[in-house]
């Protein structure tokens, strides 16, 4: 494979809840060591697109691919393929009886089968990674919320995935605490990470991002680079999106 084969492949994608149609036929391809922000309205179908990717939520009709292969019903093929997923969301859901360097041991030791050793040799070059190895033993309540999103990035990344989803991962945190987070994603965006990232930070987008989508009522209304979103969005709903959240 090259370089830059398809890491994900969205086809026809379809998500209705009961009278709600979530997704309405997204079509998306992500080339590996991408980095794809989505931005749009509340409602518009960005995080049912990123659980729908991997499989937390079940599309209604459609197709998803991770790096080739087909994200099917068999459990044990589905388990398998999502591994290679990781995902940080909004609240950090880091396990508060764990210290950090436990949450990040904890799935390492359950999917990956890991020994003891080995996982938390891993864990303590993520929490490095993410810049903050000192915090090691401190329980979550002892963590700033951008702590505790690191220490979910972390955890993520022990997983070795191939593909990091993010869910508007900053929206819960102080804003003094959303560039300590946005600093280790960018961090991993150059380290030539795949990623989709929803977001509502502008700022993120336009210094890391390769594509932008944004997406309205279900659908991806335009696909485009961060400067031509910024200087000649083409659809007036964008425009629209965007003359509302850069006033702010």
């Amino acid at each position: 494979m090259t370089e830059s084969h398809d890491m994900i492949v969205i086809k026809d994608l379809y998500k209705h809840f009961d009278s709600i149609k979530a997704l309405n036929g997204v079509n998306l391809t992500v080339k590996k060591g991408k980095v794809i922000v989505v931005i749009g309205p509340s409602g518009s179908g960005k995080s049912t697109m990123l659980r729908c990717i991997n499989h937390l939520e079940v599309p209604t009709s459609g197709e998803v691919w991770i790096d080739g292969k087909h994200l099917g019903k068999k459990e044990k093929e589905l388990n398998a393929i999502r591994a290679e997923v990781g995902m940080v969301f909004q609240l950090f859901n880091l396990f508060p009886h764990l210290t950090a360097l436990e949450n990040v041991t904890v799935a390492q030791k359950v999917v990956r089968g890991r020994s003891k050793e080995e996982a938390e040799e891993i864990a303590m070059k993520q929490l490095i990674r993410v810049g903050i190895p000192e915090k090691a033993d401190a329980y979550p309540t002892n963590l700033s919320g951008g702590q505790q999103q690191r220490v979910a990035i972390a955890r993520s990344l022990a997983m070795n995935p191939k593909i990091m989803l993010f869910d508007e991962p900053t929206s819960a945190l102080d804003p003094e605490m959303i560039k300590e987070v946005l600093d280790v994603m960018l961090d991993l965006a150059k380290e030539g990470m795949t990623m989709v990232v929803v977001t509502h930070e502008m700022g993120f987008a336009r210094s890391a991002a390769d594509e932008v989508l944004f997406m309205d009522e279900g659908l991806i209304v335009e696909h485009t680079t961060p400067h031509d979103l910024y200087n000649n969005p083409k659809e007036e709903r964008t425009k629209l999106f965007l003359s509302q959240i850069l006033q702010h």
